[in-house]
């Protein structure tokens, strides 16, 4: 424990000299304009299929188990509101959520460039790195659609269960399917983090060394996300401040802490590269060797 919390401070330390949370709010105003697009995208795609009104609200039910209060509401909006859209405006935010990702990701990588103290001549240059960061983004949606499924038809496994169940067992039942359901999100957060680390530097570490900057992440992001949901619920009022304005402030705010998770965990992973680099016997197995795009 004492070695775990020497590290972390020193993370801490390595993450202020890198500018991490500059580069969480690059990251988090790209975020921004990514998701609100995106979601009427989803949106207006689950209105216009037949037979889906199941999804969408199993869907929203799962949102509301991260999202803060204020941005729920707006996302209810979303779902309740009309959607007979055009196929121009389909288009648009399609393209826009698209951009907006494209610069969510470059951002992600400069922050990995930092982290890793990887000098501008040494990185990807202008397109490459675009490409990586354009490859990035459907590498990243095949885990979280697999998990976005197990959200979808996960209450229905679990009435099933349940009905199947002997009475004595449904309380069991419960417990333990629940528990797998978060451990499944949990491993998913830390799969697609693990992509990003993997093959958002020129530093291709084997996966032994990037998972636990990605565990690390998770599990600061998982508390950071409980912990401000409780504070806009229970204590914030953003719109006191913000009037209006004030939904879109919390979810700024939330995304600014989702990215700081993650480039924290980068940071993590970079501290601990570094230490096995000025360590004899770990340092010619860790790293390949970069790879020109």
């Amino acid at each position: 424990m004492v070695k775990f919390l020497n590290r972390f401070r020193r993370v801490l330390i390595s993450s202020v000299s890198d500018d991490v949370l500059n580069t969480a709010k690059a990251a988090a105003y790209s975020g921004m304009l990514m998701l609100f697009p995106a979601l009427l995208l989803l949106t207006t795609i689950l209105a216009l299929t037949p037979g889906t009104s199941h999804i969408s609200n199993e869907f929203r039910n799962s949102l509301e188990q991260f999202l803060p209060g204020d941005t729920m509401d707006l996302v209810q909006a979303y779902f309740q509101g009309q959607h007979a859209r055009s196929m121009q405006v389909l288009i648009a935010a399609g393209g826009l959520s698209l951009l907006a990702g494209l610069g969510m990701i470059l951002s992600l990588m400069e922050g990995f460039r930092r982290a890793y103290r990887i000098p501008l001549n040494q990185d990807w240059g202008f397109w490459g790195r675009r490409i990586a960061a354009l490859l990035l983004i459907p590498s990243c949606l095949i885990p979280m659609t697999f998990a976005t499924l197990l959200v979808i038809f996960g209450h229905p496994i679990e009435t099933w269960m349940i009905n199947n169940a002997g009475h004595e067992l449904r309380h069991i039942v419960i417990v333990f399917w629940r528990m797998a359901r978060w451990s499944i999100a949990m491993a998913t957060s830390a799969s697609v983090l693990a992509l990003i680390y993997h093959f958002g530097t020129r530093r291709r570490e084997h996966w032994t060394y990037i998972l636990p900057g990605a565990v690390f992440a998770t599990a600061l992001w998982f508390p950071l996300t409980l912990t401000f949901g409780w504070y806009v619920t229970r204590i914030a009022d953003y719109s006191v401040l913000y009037g209006s304005l004030g939904t879109g402030i919390a979810t700024m705010v939330w995304l600014y802490l989702t990215f700081t998770a993650v480039l924290a965990g980068a940071e993590y992973n970079a501290f601990s590269w570094r230490e096995r680099s000025n360590n004899p016997s770990t340092k010619t197995s860790s790293l390949r060797p970069p790879s020109h795009p």
